[in-house]
């Protein structure tokens, strides 16, 4: 084997040292002089409002089922469908002849007692009669007038009327028809005002109230309809199957093209938090630590990155609301990183150079 000559090895060597020196001196003066380019928005106070997002169904203010209370032939009809009747308003006669004729016999039967009635008090005061055979006159008297009274309820339900103001529904009968106290004649509703009925799941209950606002929007023909509303009724009870809660609201307003059974999306107000200190989504970036906003401080003529921790709240339409877990941390207006914190490399006293936040991700009418 023949021997390597030694200044064939002195260029290699050379060439080592010089890399191996580079190598060592680049990543300290890289990261002493390296400026990051941030977007940046300022820490805002807002008012947020935390909103749940169900589905309910419309319903009349009133709706009942017609029947009659006695069983008899229908004698008259007096109700167009789909006329708007008003409260007591007569809709169906039924044949009342023979409740009448014994309306007449009861009325007999009660002007005698009346007339037996006035001469066992006369004899009684003329000691000429008993006080027990008084007292049996008095009773038939009352008899007899109980009698006539309930002939007299009887002959008034033969005229079936609205118990409400409302709109005459499609009537199941005609005359000559039997009907029976199970008979359905028609509906009445009243469309004065409609009610709203959603079912709420059971981790949102105690935050609906009566007296709590929601906004209604349901789809009509004629477009898509808003309406606020406000609950009226809460149940006092979970469903076990749902588990969830009935709740009735009423609308604000009458809106044409809403109509009772219609399917609705309801907006319902949970809570309201004002003055919140809000950021961008953004902003926010989540460590094993927990939760940190990266704020943008002043050091001299240099702006340098600062991880603020924080705690969040209610999300609004891409905003935030946050609570610093140091007190004084964090104040309104405080510039923070509000884009690309989870993919910029950013670390605490690192130097930044600070640009609005792009105009197509503000939120709110942040700068």
């Amino acid at each position: 084997m023949r021997p390597v000559h030694p200044l064939l090895l002195l260029p290699a060597a050379v060439l080592l040292f010089s890399g191996c020196g580079r190598k060592s001196a680049s990543p300290a003066v890289s990261a002493a002089q390296q400026i990051q380019p941030v977007e940046v928005a300022p820490v805002e106070r807002r008012d947020l409002v935390e909103t749940l997002s169900l589905v309910g169904s419309l319903a009349p203010n009133e709706t009942a089922q017609i029947r009659a209370e006695i069983a008899g032939q229908v004698r008259a009809v007096l109700f167009e469908e789909g006329q708007v009747v008003k409260k007591d308003q007569v809709l169906l006669r039924i044949d009342d002849a023979e409740l009448r004729a014994q309306l007449a016999q009861a009325e007999a039967r009660f002007k005698l007692a009346e007339l037996n009635l006035k001469r066992s008090e006369d004899l009684t005061q003329a000691r000429s009669m008993s006080q027990a055979e008084a007292d049996r006159m008095r009773s038939e008297h009352a008899s007899a007038q109980a009698e006539l009274q309930l002939l007299q309820v009887r002959l008034g339900k033969m005229e079936i009327k609205a118990p409400f103001a409302g709109i005459a529904g499609a009537r199941t009968v005609s005359p000559g028809d039997y009907v029976t106290a199970s008979t359905s004649i028609t509906t009445i509703d009243d469309l004065s005002r409609l009610k709203v009925d959603f079912q709420v799941p059971e981790r949102f209950v105690e935050q609906v109230k009566p007296g709590s606002k929601f906004m209604l929007r349901a789809q009509t023909p004629t477009g898509d309809v808003r309406a606020e509303g406000e609950v009226y009724f809460t149940s006092s009870i979970i469903d076990r199957m749902s588990r969830s809660s009935q709740v009735k609201g009423w609308l604000a307003s009458e809106l044409a093209g809403l109509k009772p059974g219609m399917f609705a999306n309801i907006d319902i107000v949970l809570q309201v938090r004002k003055g919140a200190l809000t950021v961008p989504e953004g902003a926010i970036l989540a460590k094993p630590g927990g939760t940190f906003l990266i704020a943008v401080r002043s050091a001299g003529d240099a702006s340098v990155a600062e991880e603020v921790p924080v705690q969040l709240g209610l999300r609004e339409r891409g905003l935030v609301e946050v609570r610093p877990l140091r007190e004084g941390a964090l104040e309104e207006k405080q510039p923070v990183v509000a884009s690309g914190v989870g993919a910029l490399i950013l670390y605490p006293g690192m130097k930044l150079a600070p640009r609005p936040l792009r105009e197509e991700f503000r939120v709110g009418g942040g700068s």
